[in-house]
């Protein structure tokens, strides 16, 4: 229901309410961002397809985080693309729930992928002779396809205790997309018992796999430290380091958003967080594991020089 006392069939999502000349900036750089995001986990999907090296268990997964990264940024950034660029801002009940379960879907998935990540990190720190029987093509799906139910799962529940609320305050929704907080924002029924289950599941799948990744860490420090050389010890902290910083920066954002306490007192600060992990970090997560990682810098070297033979024959 409106604020007249119908029933809504559409949202005003609000978003970032600048001038038209910031909001041309703005649209240029998020556009900017978004190419950016699609060239880069492409061409990381691209790559690990193409290079027999690059068909590892550490790859595969590697190769999942990037295509939900594709599917995570355009889940977002082609609606506030349309309202930037258009001053469309109306989004319909429907698709604003399939953009909630969507989003819920790979964020959720992301989280129990950087678990399976570094479970995949500790089996080849800590039992490197295990790691190819442990690993096998059948575990790895299994372990991926795991993931994504049971994101499936979490995102069905939360979609429709979300959107079996009653809406009557208002359609206009404070934000640049149809997430959460700012939704129930605008309820009019009793929601607390639907709260308590929609952060029940996301607590219950931030705290699984921040579990998950901080044991899997704690055996592998403790396999690094019966490491005798400084050298040993680093190169394999290296093989770890790429994952680390996608952790820290994807569930340091997660739980800043999600878990931090009232979020009508900065809702400015909220976008801001929003945009940094809907726009920023999947951009930043090719780089991180391109950067930081000598095997895919070889990689990307033969996948040119294969290009430049090609183009002179």
């Amino acid at each position: 229901m409106a604020e007249n006392g119908t029933v809504v069939t559409e949202f005003v999502l609000l978003g970032f309410r600048l001038s038209a000349e910031l909001q041309t900036g703005l649209f240029l750089v998020f556009l900017l961002l978004y190419l950016v995001t699609l060239g880069g986990n492409l061409g990381v999907m691209a790559l690990i397809q193409s290079d027999p090296r690059l068909r590892t268990p550490m790859y595969f997964f590697l190769s999942h985080l990037s295509f939900l990264d594709v599917c995570y940024s355009s889940v977002i950034v082609p609606q506030l693309l349309e309202a930037l660029r258009t001053e469309k801002r109306t989004i319909g009940f429907e698709r604003c729930a399939t953009q909630f379960f969507f989003f819920t879907l790979c964020a959720s998935t992301e989280c129990f992928l950087l678990a399976v990540m570094a479970y995949d990190r500790c089996v080849a720190v800590c039992s490197p002779l295990l790691y190819a029987s442990a690993m096998t093509p059948r575990a790895r799906l299994g372990l991926v396809a795991a993931a994504y139910g049971g994101a499936a799962v979490n995102s069905t529940v939360r979609t429709g205790c979300a959107f079996s609320i009653s809406f009557c305050k208002s359609n206009r929704v404070d934000f640049f997309f149809c997430d959460l907080p700012p939704l129930l924002k605008l309820a009019c029924s009793e929601t607390r018992p639907r709260e308590r289950v929609i952060y029940l599941l996301a607590f219950l799948v931030i705290a699984t796999s921040v579990s998950a990744i901080l044991i899997s860490y704690l055996f592998i420090i403790r396999a690094i430290l019966k490491i005798r050389s400084a050298g040993g010890k680093a190169k394999t902290f290296s093989t770890c380091a790429s994952h680390i910083t996608a952790v820290a920066l994807f569930f340091g954002t997660l739980i800043f958003i999600y878990l931090k306490g009232n979020m009508g007192k900065s809702l400015g600060e909220d976008r801001v967080v929003s945009v940094f992990y809907t726009v920023v970090i999947p951009m930043l997560n090719p780089v991180i594991y391109s950067l930081r990682n000598k095997e895919v810098k070889e990689a990307l070297k033969r996948a040119l020089s294969r290009m430049k033979v090609s183009q002179v024959e």
